[in-house]
């Protein structure tokens, strides 16, 4: 009764912000309405060709060297650079964009992974009457619905649980919420509904149960979000634009405009990353597309410009899949210290976040120690207390950069909006700056709108509201049965092919090797927990992945689900790439270390060994040390104080296991502190010490013994797959 008269009550609250929201909303359907010719011209079919297939990147670096002068030239390949891109070159403008990293490299990989307006954004927008957070919050729900519609094998509508603990808090959030569907207008995905607390717990078993009231369902968007920025790159690339990743941007040119006397910038020197050669770029107009590097692409032009970038940092943790539904996330809408954090279903994986505080502009952001804990402590306590949150469950964390645009005197990065900025210096440089990923289209039409006007190019309107992407055309919900039909790829692996390539995904299946097994016919695994095959990395060649890291974090997503498996991966990734790209034995060995470098620093491997350390203290009973002595020595048999492969391979013997020299050493280098080839009592203990307080979960050395130990008796097999535990 209790819950029925907390609904109904909320229909006598809130009328006037009701009022102020429905007035907005008409003043705003009112302008699109007196500026529809904008949409209805951007409506028109593309009439630039598109090639069947991208180029590579030697014809995209020699159609840069060759070509005497581009319409337009974008320097950044996240998501807003690619955008700019794709809007210029299906207007019918000459395009180039480099990057002097990967696409999606920065900021653009590293997200929360989703298609959102901003829940917190129109809170803010009431609560202030700030029109100007209601216009983004307005834009982005519009632009969900294009990205849903153009990448809909990348993207799909997501159900986000709001847990309510306290009476009065179910009709504030229910009339927030209703409000966020009132501002999507027909453009709302699903609507939001109150769900009772039997029904909540049914839906999210994993809740805490104690004071739960009930909850509130809404619906937004979820994406692969490199993938996406690849895949809005591949597009531009076909449209023809030539594109090149690993180019980067030494310094602006620029000439004298006879008419005014004033110096313009007319194009871009710059340098091949992969060859170190260096070459000029010539355009009309350069879009500064960089994120958080704005500034410094900025200063370029004119070293006394102030800053107009803040960046913050925002970190995530992935965790096991178990810690949450298939298809429910959740939202915590009042952190601890006032933040927002997500606790999102993500590749069959769990993904958390995220935090926000002031940074430095760096290529190399790392997570931080505090900020994992943070995030693992706001999720314990919305978590069940059956669900024990471990530190050792952290499978890989991130920190992403955002590129806020702000006062340079602000200090409080919370109560920065997202809204994005495009300025024209006075020589003529183009720089967006600000803004999300949801808004990345209007974003780039916005900005080749004013590089249009500023520069007088000869172009119509934009093109790219309804222009599907790469593997969007002839995708499907069911197109995976075909796959696994027409060429014996298991399910798992072609559901991911179909969701990852969309309908390029048989390009991927007719390269896939035979397996020799009877079951699945083609598509070797990489890893055996996860569904990418080896025929993705020959394929990610093809998509411009220049570097192992290139293949490990953005044409898969391994680094960014698992850190472990991507690094078990990374032989046979590096193999495969040195063949499709004539490697050196020097070479494959840089790669690997550079790739096993940006697992360790920003995926967060280092904060793992930061768990295990040769001076973590031991806090064991009595009992339970006597316990794991007697384990250890029982393959200790020489007392010399440690144990080798060896040690193991004759208890394995004895049990008539077989485990291969490789996995073994493996194995035993994760417990291995001071990586002298052996496992020191001390060292062991220090791990059952770990893995009892939760700081490291999945050991295979420890699962090993124990088993071993039992196996003794009972003499069963011993499983040596990684459990799914993490840092």
């Amino acid at each position: 009764m209790a819950f029925q008269k907390a609904v109904k009550g909320t229909a006598l609250i809130g009328g006037g912000a009701i009022a102020t929201v429905f007035g907005l909303s008409q003043f705003s359907q009112y302008r699109n309405k007196h500026g529809t010719f904008v949409h209805a011209q951007a409506a028109e079919p593309v009439t630039v060709p598109i090639k069947n297939d991208f180029p590579t990147r030697e014809q995209q670096i020699l159609a840069l060297k060759t070509t005497s002068e581009f319409d337009v030239l974008v320097i950044g390949g996240g998501a807003t650079g690619c955008g700019c891109a794709l809007d210029a070159v299906t207007r019918g403008l000459k395009t180039a964009l480099l990057e002097r990293d990967d696409f999606s490299s920065g900021t653009s990989s590293r997200s929360t992974k989703l298609i959102h307006g901003g829940v917190r954004y129109l809170q803010k927008a009431i609560m202030k009457l700030d029109f100007e957070q209601y216009k983004m919050v307005k834009e982005s729900l519009e632009e969900r619905a294009h990205l849903l519609e153009i990448a809909p094998h990348l993207s799909a509508p997501l159900p986000i649980m709001l847990p309510v603990y306290k009476w009065w808090q179910l009709p504030y959030y229910w009339f927030g919420i209703k409000l966020y569907d009132m501002v999507a207008g027909s453009q709302c995905l699903k609507s939001s509904y109150v769900l009772s607390k039997s029904r909540a717990l049914e839906l999210f078993p994993m809740l805490r149960k104690d004071e739960l009231v009930g909850a509130i369902v809404y619906y937004d968007g979820q994406h692969n979000d490199a993938r996406m920025n690849l895949a809005i790159a591949l597009t531009a690339a076909r449209y023809g634009a030539a594109t090149a990743n690993y180019t980067e941007v030494l310094r602006l040119l620029k000439t004298t405009d006879p008419a005014s006397g004033k110096q313009r910038v007319c194009g871009v020197r710059c340098r091949d990353v992969l060859t170190g050669q260096e070459f000029d770029v010539k355009a009309k107009c350069v879009i500064n597309a960089t994120g958080p590097f704005t500034d410094s692409v900025r200063k370029m032009d004119d070293q006394e410009v102030p800053n107009i970038c803040q960046p913050s940092a925002g970190v995530h943790i992935v965790m096991p899949g178990y810690y949450s539904p298939d298809n429910m996330g959740l939202l915590d809408p009042a952190t601890s210290d006032g933040r927002v954090i997500f606790f999102l279903p993500w590749e069959k994986m769990t993904i958390a976040g995220t935090t926000d505080s002031p940074t430095d502009v760096t290529s190399h952001p790392i997570p931080t120690e505090e900020d994992i804990n943070f995030i693992l402590n706001e999720v314990r306590s919305y978590l069940s207390v059956d669900v024990e949150v471990r530190r050792g469950d952290v499978l890989a964390a991130w920190s992403g950069i955002r590129p806020l645009v702000t006062d340079p005197n602000s200090k409080d990065t919370q109560s920065i909006s997202r809204n994005h900025v495009v300025t024209i210096s006075d020589s003529g440089l183009v720089t967006i700056a600000g803004g999300k990923w949801t808004t990345y289209r209007a974003m780039a039409q916005d900005t080749i709108d004013a590089a249009i006007q500023a520069h007088d190019l000869k172009a119509g309107s934009s093109k790219t509201i309804g222009l599907q992407l790469q593997g969007a055309e002839d995708w499907s919900p069911t197109l995976y049965i075909r796959l696994v039909q027409d060429y014996g790829l298991e399910s798992e692996v072609a559901q991911h092919l179909a969701s990852t390539y969309g309908d390029k995904a048989f390009e991927v299946a007719k390269i896939a090797q035979v397996t020799g097994k009877r079951w699945p016919i083609v598509g070797k695994r990489l890893v055996s927990e996860f569904p990418y095959i080896e025929a993705e990395v020959v394929y990610g060649v093809k998509e411009y992945a220049r570097t192992a890291v290139d293949m490990i974090s953005r044409r898969t997503r391994l680094a960014f689900l698992n850190v472990q498996a991507a690094e078990e991966a990374l032989p046979r990734i590096v193999d495969i790439m040195a063949k499709e790209l004539h490697w050196s034995e020097q070479k494959k060995k840089e790669e690997f270390e550079a790739a096993k470098k940006f697992l360790y620093y920003e995926m967060g491997y280092k904060v793992k060994s930061d768990q295990l350390t040769d001076s973590s203290e031991i806090s064991l009973m009595p009992s339970d040390i006597e316990r794991y002595k007697k384990r250890f020595h029982m393959f200790d048999k020489d007392k010399k104080g440690f144990i080798t492969i060896l040690d193991v391979q004759r208890v394995l013997e004895s049990i008539s296991v077989q485990i291969a020299e490789k996995t073994l050493h493996d194995i035993l280098n994760e417990v291995d502190l001071n990586k002298n080839g052996q496992v020191e009592l001390n060292e062991f203990l220090q791990l059952m010490s770990a893995i009892q307080k939760g700081h490291v979960s999945g050991s295979r050395l420890a699962v090993l013994m124990k088993t071993a130990e039992e196996n003794l008796r009972q003499r069963g097999v011993i499983s040596v797959d990684r459990s799914g535990g993490g840092l």
